[in-house]
């Protein structure tokens, strides 16, 4: 189940980070409010998912599903650049999380 807490941190981890251009410096307000609720949501389902995960693995993938995240919705919604070194650095970095994923005793 704490896997599952870590995926769900990690999601929204991807709203809070997207949301950051967004909100204008604070000028927006619902996207400012998306901010903070995604903000909490992500710290509260990553607290609880390091009851049985390692901390370092957790913080790695939830790190990794949030950048991994933002750039897919730069990309597809901010019209963020798309390169073929951004996809391999990308790819690589997803591998990296299922790797510790498979690598962890949890």
């Amino acid at each position: 189940m704490n896997w599952i807490y870590l995926i769900i941190a990690g999601f929204f981890e991807i709203g809070f980070a997207s949301s950051i251009k967004l909100m204008d410096n604070h000028k927006n307000i619902p996207f400012s409010i998306l901010f903070y609720a995604c903000l909490i949501g992500s710290f509260y389902f990553l607290q609880k998912s390091v009851d049985t995960i390692p901390i370092g693995t957790a913080y790695a993938v939830w790190t990794g599903i949030g950048a991994v995240g933002a750039a897919v919705v730069g990309i597809l919604f901010l019209k963020d650049p798309i390169t073929l070194l951004r996809i391999v650095f990308l790819s690589l970095l997803i591998i990296s999380i299922i790797g510790l994923k498979l690598t962890s005793n949890t």
